[in-house]
């Protein structure tokens, strides 16, 4: 009987192999990770600048002229209509003109990268004048720079990720399955905001809101990998977390904003749940819930897909492959 490939195979051989799978996945990942991170600037965004008709005309000109295809600019009448803007996540900053000159009116919470962009960029404008800023809507002052938002975010997406996979593994019932993910998805949102708003301070809204945002993420995230895991088996949950983490994150723009990454993929970013979740918990944070539609229902959607996978998907990757396994029948013996 021929030994099995496993005992012929030199255990050299197979050490290479693994090292060398691991260097073709790294090679990949580097740049995708790293790129977005070092090649960050202004790409079409949206920005307002306030004030009378031709001072509004000639601001914006320059403002084109000094980073051609950077703003996607729009024009108002006056500062409470650009501040307004801002509340309304319709932009991330103003220059507004007025007697004394041109003021930026910034709004932090949405990006504190963004504003000391725009803040470096109306200093070059006015020819190293100091320029007033006011900010409209500034981030947590326990978190002024968003590193905590963005660093907090981070295992949210770790733990659905792996909620997602253990549940897929381990529970062989659709219905428990389903009990699983809502279940982790109610508990992974009030434990986020009590840790992020209420312990670590780096969120200030309000806090159910930020709550249930956390939870339809969890939900999205959690069940894309297990609604995949249901349907391919094994591959379906790898298919998973590189949606919703290995893409995802370096893509979502949570630290940042996606305007500044390199297009497409910013604005790619905004469809994976990472992305989409982050952008929704600052809406439900820092702005009373204003740009939470259009990611609140990319992760909806997520949600339910996952959800509608997991009840006709297989029962599980335990259950498939012992599915697949010949029936073994006892062997009847005779006296």
């Amino acid at each position: 009987m021929p030994a099995h490939p496993s005992r012929i195979r030199s255990p050299w051989l197979l050490a290479a192999l693994v090292a060398s799978l691991a260097v073709v996945v790294q090679a990949p990942l580097v740049p995708l990770f790293a790129a977005p991170a070092a090649h960050l600037a202004p790409r079409d965004l949206p920005v307002v600048v306030a004030g009378p008709a031709p001072a509004t005309a000639e601001l914006a000109a320059r403002l084109a002229a000094a980073r051609p295809g950077g703003f996607a600019v729009t024009t108002l009448p006056d500062a409470a209509a650009a501040d307004r803007a801002l509340r309304d996540r319709e932009a991330y900053a103003a220059y507004v003109v007025g007697p004394d000159g041109v003021a930026l009116h910034t709004a932090p919470a949405a990006s504190p990268t963004v504003a000391a962009l725009l803040t470096e960029a109306a200093t070059q404008l006015s020819a190293g004048r100091p320029v007033p800023v006011v900010p409209v809507v500034p981030a947590d002052p326990d978190d002024p720079r968003g590193a905590g938002f963005a660093a907090g975010f981070l295992p949210l997406a770790l733990t659905a990720m792996l909620a997602g996979a253990l549940l897929t593994v381990l529970i062989a019932r659709r219905g428990a399955r389903l009990f699983g993910l809502v279940g982790f998805a109610v508990v992974a949102g009030l434990a986020g905001a009590a840790v992020l708003h209420g312990w670590l301070g780096v969120l200030d809204g309000d806090v159910w809101r930020e709550a249930a945002a956390m939870g339809l993420f969890a939900l999205a995230a959690a069940g894309t990998v297990a609604g995949l895991g249901a349907l391919l088996g094994a591959p379906g949950i790898g298919l998973g977390a590189l949606l919703v983490f290995l893409v995802g994150n370096p893509l979502s723009a949570v630290a940042a904003a996606p305007e500044l990454l390199p297009q497409p993929w910013g604005a790619v970013g905004q469809y994976l749940p990472v992305g989409a979740g982050g952008t929704l918990l600052r809406s439900a944070a820092f702005f009373d819930g204003a740009g939470a539609g259009r990611p609140a229902a990319v992760l909806a959607g997520y949600a339910l897909v996952g959800l509608a996978l997991v009840l006709v998907g297989r029962r599980s990757v335990r259950a498939g492959v012992a599915d697949a396994a010949p029936e073994r029948r006892p062997v009847e013996v005779t006296l």
